[in-house]
């Protein structure tokens, strides 16, 4: 029923961004990642400047397993609404497929952006802290490859970044 309302909804006005994001949510919410998927990239199609569909469409691929194209989709919409919550979530996946240096860089990239509220900024720092050690060795600002004094004073200086 709801579906047909949105079917008919578009049908009448091809624009209507409620319509285009209510058809693919409930799509997902029905169980039909590729179906929210498809609908979400023909309201991009339709809607270029509709992020909100990056979003949406980022989480029907992930609900659908193609986890590097639903990443390549949230980090577009971080990058594109500045929303701090979309790029905590984005470390989040990067941390579940175990991409920890691509989380660490997602965290410092969230702390710098100067916007997160003082307890939302204190996990921040906790997880910088926190993925560096794991990350060690792959890091390049906790371990440069290029020995020279000042590198290793940087490297020295942000292990003890607040």
């Amino acid at each position: 029923m709801a579906t047909r309302r949105y079917m008919e909804a578009l049908s009448i006005d091809s624009l209507s961004a409620d319509a285009w994001l209510g058809l693919a949510e409930l799509r997902l919410r029905t169980g039909e990642a590729s179906e929210a998927e498809r609908v979400y990239t023909a309201a991009l199609a339709r809607l270029p400047l509709l992020t909100e569909a990056l979003r949406g469409r980022a989480h029907a691929r992930w609900t659908a397993g193609r986890h590097v194209e639903a990443e390549a989709d949230l980090q577009a919409y971080a990058e594109t609404s500045g929303d701090p919550r979309a790029y905590r979530e984005l470390a989040d996946w990067f941390g579940a497929d175990g991409r920890t240096p691509a989380q660490l860089a997602t965290w410092r990239g969230l702390l710098a952006t100067g916007v997160l509220s003082e307890p939302a900024s204190n996990e921040a720092r906790r997880m910088v802290k926190a993925l560096m050690i794991l990350v060690d060795g792959a890091d390049p600002v906790g371990s440069p490859l290029d020995p020279e004094p000042t590198r290793l004073a940087l490297a020295r200086i942000a292990r003890r970044a607040p």
